[in-house]
């Protein structure tokens, strides 16, 4: 009996031997298509192929695809467990040409698959075409099936198209016959419905365009779009009609039943089924970077994984099962899908993070629940209201309270539900109007409660497509916006990151087909992610679906920058203390700024330090590592809080660098913080780091600004540049430089010194205004002189060298040098009894433009602006010495 993987190697292998090129599974999450929340079947990688937009080295392919089917249009999740053959979570394997082979070999590669590779009974097989398609019906016929077990469909069910418009085709499909103990009637029969004749292929004929008034005509590249779901297929080949009885399922059905230790095929099988299933989307999810939230694609995954849990629940489990489990999943599919094995960590402590948590309020949900079954009617509905208080207090998805009805045959007043939320949307609304914000955000709600949270897909990619469901310009919603209008542009899904956590926004360009928008900033109000762009050509119209490009450089830049920031603040709390908490930062693409709580400049030494640090841990290069975690659960373990950021009841938990004194569960993390921003891969993607500056920011506050990568080399590259210039000019070798500027430095203030010794001469020889002499002036040896080309510095000096001259006496020194008037007056100390030297100094200064002065009985100094009047400050010293 043929494993599955033994199946899904067979049909890989059979299709590259018929010149397919084998293609891996693309991600759960679509980044080509905005109208899907997950990836559904094994053409949506394919789709720009199919209408010719892209190209790519190949026009045959082969694939086994992930898929999920758990929200929106195709929505699985309350059939899992219950019947037969519904997943969350399913691989589709598929074949599929771009142009190449159409018809006459599609049938030959399906028949040949099916009844040779597989071994099928040829007998047990019937196929369907639709009814106009005669083209389809022969090939049938010539590869050997008998025309009454080609029966002709006048429905959808056998005409595909991608939308209301575009590449659309007949189908065909095989249908293997179970037998007759088993209820149900061929395809087109009343009887179609039941479990005896099971689809296991489908094959659809891309060969034409539907245009919007209903007409088609051919397609000039006409292609083929195949699948067969594994799980089906596998059953088959493995004896049973029942996707849960293959070889994978069993497994994990079998590890499910070990973890509660309850048997896993009595009467509580369903809940081991409804496990398995779940372990697999959830599971696949996390690993493709969905991490469990309360909006868009994380809200449908803590679904699923809270489903699961209660299933848990159900059969007694005390602890965490769903983490346990995990490395089972890991051996029977982690070959296929290598991201398995390299996200398995992540998966386990997300599951057991989440089952932790959902467990502490899964029994108080549940007594509630019981509460308002009591008194109430049998049969009577759960009043929606009360569903509500499940939902909006214990996180109850309504899906989940359903279930749990389901087994008391009970259901939920669903129009009463959808009153309490409308009410709360409505207090949310008036809270949000009252909340100061600014008069046009209320534009932002009305989109928010119309089309919900726009989901996030920069965390993993750069490009994507989005749904363009709002175009508001000057604060109006409008449908369309032309070529040189300035608007916002709102997605229903963007690779672009909102300004927030000190990283500013992302900018980039939106397209639809050959209209460009370019895209200057990107914030957030809501929820809701605003580009703000300038159409820069052609036209935006409400509705579209779009592709939006991040400007990579920009983003890289960026990213480098935020990284650094992480090490830079532990770097910082080492060197300084733990008393450095964030205060503020800037993540932008040329540079990065961090203020933070410390009282005193750093010293060279402690700059150097951290710097190297920085660098030391970048050159590590090891992984960074996200995981989401409760903010309790992130501040156990050490994560630091970033300063001015909300916290909802989970976070994003970045972690970088490995230190043997570090933090985190495994004591040997370096940084560990809680922040949404982009981050590098490997700390070896920042390049390096230079600090560029300290200085202070406020009270307390101190702020060391920093560049990384590209912009860091420029700086250096800037500096090195700099320092040969000197060197040229010096005349010397670069790393001489400092002793040769230390020697001129020495010899500068050799020369000062020699200058201020001539200078000194020079005012003691004479030549001043007054003379170099004392005269009696009212009974006091008066000495004055004006002086140009002195510093005011050097008159204490030689006021103190007049004074050893003459005794006793006034000494008054006015000196000029490049229009700045210094005056100062000293008095030896037989005369300050007598005479002040603040006096004369404060009759002299007006004279010169001066106002007062200060000092000693025996010295003082002012100054002033107006050396001509420093004959008319002499005479006034000596008017004020005559008395």
């Amino acid at each position: 009996m043929p494993s599955v993987n033994d199946i899904r190697s067979t049909f890989l292998s059979y299709f590259e031997r018929n010149g397919h090129t084998v293609v891996p599974s693309s991600p759960l999450v679509p980044r080509n298509d905005p109208t899907l929340m997950f990836t559904n079947s094994g053409m949506v990688q394919f789709k720009n192929c199919f209408t010719g937009v892209e190209k790519r080295d190949y026009v045959r392919a082969t694939t086994a695809q992930k898929c999920v089917r758990a929200g929106g249009k195709h929505n699985d999740l309350d059939n899992v467990g219950y019947t037969a053959r519904h997943h969350t979570f399913f691989e589709m394997l598929g074949n599929f040409s771009f142009g190449d082979y159409f018809k006459d070999d599609a049938i030959p590669f399906a028949w040949e698959l099916i009844t040779g590779e597989y071994g099928i009974p040829k007998d047990k097989l019937y196929t369907t075409v639709y009814h106009t398609d005669d083209e389809a019906f022969e090939i049938w016929k010539k590869v050997g099936v008998p025309e009454e077990r080609i029966i002709r469909i006048a429905t959808s069910d056998n005409f595909w198209q991608m939308g209301d418009t575009g590449p659309c085709g007949p189908c065909t499909e095989i249908f293997y016959d179970h037998g007759d103990h088993i209820w149900g009637g061929p395809p087109g029969s009343p009887e179609e419905d039941g479990d005896r004749f099971i689809e296991i292929w489908n094959v659809v004929f891309m060969q034409n365009e539907k245009f919007a008034d209903g007409s088609m005509s051919e397609l000039d590249m006409q292609s083929i779009d195949t699948g067969m779901g594994l799980e089906r297929i596998a059953a088959l080949l493995q004896g049973s009609h029942d996707n849960y009885d293959i070889d994978l399922m069993k497994a994990l059905i079998e590890a499910s039943a070990h973890a509660t230790s309850v048997d896993p095929y009595g009467d509580k099988n369903v809940h081991h089924r409804v496990i398995a299933d779940h372990l697999r989307s959830t599971s696949f999810l996390i690993a493709d970077g969905v991490m469990p939230s309360n909006e868009g694609r994380g809200y449908v995954l803590r679904r699923i994984m809270r489903r699961a849990m209660r299933h848990a629940h159900l059969l007694g489990a005390k602890d965490p099962v769903m983490h346990t489990l995990v490395p089972e999943l890991v051996r029977q599919m982690g070959d296929a899908y290598p991201e398995l094995r390299q996200g398995q960590s992540m998966i386990e402590e997300t599951l057991r993070l989440e089952e932790t948590r959902f467990k502490q309020t899964l029994d108080r949900g549940l007594k509630l629940l019981d509460e308002e079954l009591d008194g109430m009617e049998e049969g009577a509905k759960l009043p929606g209201a009360a569903a509500f208080k499940l939902y909006d207090t214990f996180g109850f998805p309504l899906d989940l309270t359903q279930d749990a009805l389901r087994e008391k045959g009970r259901e939920v007043d669903t129009e009463g539900f959808d009153v309490a939320m409308a009410e709360q949307k409505a207090k949310a609304r008036a809270a949000w109007s009252g909340s100061g914000e600014t008069a046009d955000s209320t534009v932002w709600f009305d989109i928010a409660e119309e089309f919900g949270a726009t989901e996030f897909l920069g965390y993993d990619t750069e490009k994507a497509e989005g749904e363009i469901i709002a175009i508001v310009k000057d604060g109006a919603r409008v449908e369309q916006a032309k070529a040189g209008e300035t608007v916002q542009v709102v997605v229903n899904q963007t690779p672009f990151y909102a300004e927030s956590g000190g990283q500013v926004g992302d900018t980039g360009v939106i397209r639809v087909d050959k209209n460009i928008a370019k895209v200057t900033d990107t914030k957030k109000v809501a929820g809701v992610f605003i580009h703000f762009a300038q159409i820069a050509e052609g036209v935006l119209q409400v509705g579209e679906p779009a592709v939006l490009v991040v400007d990579h450089q920009r983003r890289s830049a960026i990213r480098s920058h935020h990284s650094a920031t992480h090490l830079l603040h532990e770097a910082l709390r080492e060197t300084l203390g733990d008393h450095v908490a964030q205060r503020g930062s800037l993540n932008a693409p040329d540079r990065l700024r961090f203020d933070f709580s410390h009282s005193k400049a750093l010293t060279e030494a402690e700059i150097a330090k951290v710097e190297t640090d920085v660098n030391d841990f970048i050159r590590q290069n090891t992984p960074v590592e996200t995981r989401i975690m409760t903010p309790d659960d992130a501040r156990a373990i050490g994560a630091q809080a970033l300063f001015g950021e909300k916290y909802g009841d989970e976070v994003r938990v970045v972690s970088m660098g490995r230190a043997d004194t570090g933090k985190g569960a495994d004591k040997n993390t370096y940084s560990i913080e809680l922040c949404g921003g982009t981050h590098v891969r490997r700390t070896g993607d920042i390049g390096l780091c230079v600090v560029t500056g300290d200085s202070a920011s406020s009270a307390g506050v101190r702020r060391i600004e920093a560049l990384t990568g590209q912009a860091a080399m420029a700086y250096l590259a800037e500096a090195a540049g700099r320092a040969s210039d000197i060197a040229a000019m010096l005349k010397t070798p670069v790393g001489e430089v400092v002793d040769r500027v230390k020697a001129l430095s020495d010899e500068r203030k050799k020369l000062e010194q020699e200058v201020a010794t001539l200078r000194q001469q020079i005012a003691m020889g004479g030549g001043g205004a007054g003379g170099a002499s004392a005269k009696d002036v009212g009974g006091i040896p008066f000495l004055a002189q004006a002086l140009e080309g002195v510093s005011g510095k050097d008159l204490r000096g030689l006021i103190d060298a007049h004074k050893n001259n003459i005794g006793s006496g006034v000494i008054l020194l006015i000196a000029d040098e490049d229009g700045k008037v210094a005056v100062a007056c000293g008095v030896t100390d037989d005369l300050t009894a007598k005479v002040s030297a603040v006096d004369v100094l404060k009759a002299a200064v007006p004279a010169v433009g001066g106002k007062g002065g200060g000092g000693r009985p025996d010295m003082a100094q002012g100054g002033g602006k107006d050396f001509a009047g420093a004959q008319a400050a002499i005479e006034a010293a000596e008017t004020l010495l005559r008395g």
